[in-house]
């Protein structure tokens, strides 16, 4: 696979509720930043991301441009909560070693998320 294909397998696996088999393309090391959660390790970015993971009904993937060991990937997020169901587009920079993420930059408009999150 390249490594485009890689991160597709992963996100769409992420977010159709298939967490380990996601966590197979992931490096032990691998370090997330993003808006809501920033990680460093396998297990930090799963335990962080559990939430969003219970949220996600699939996504969309609308574009990547690759350069080297780095893809940058532009798609829709797709989301359910008690709010309500949405997409939410996002931006995400990912670098890769012998096939496994070693890192992402998550970027996204938090206030898309924030719009289908229960009130506390």
């Amino acid at each position: 696979m390249t490594n485009a294909e890689i991160f597709r397998a992963y996100l769409e696996r992420f977010t159709r509720g298939d967490i380990d088999g996601a966590a197979e393309l992931l490096d032990d090391d691998f370090a997330f930043a993003g808006p809501i959660l920033q990680s460093t390790g396998k297990a930090d970015f799963l335990a962080g991301s559990a939430a969003a993971a219970a949220m996600a009904r699939g996504c969309e993937i609308h574009q990547q441009w690759v350069d080297g060991d780095s893809v940058c990937s532009i798609y829709d997020f797709k989301v359910e909560t008690p709010m309500g169901a949405g997409s939410i587009p996002m931006a995400e920079w990912s670098v890769f070693s012998d096939g496994r993420l070693v890192s992402s930059r998550l970027i996204f408009d938090t206030a898309d998320m924030a719009a289908l999150m229960p009130s506390a």
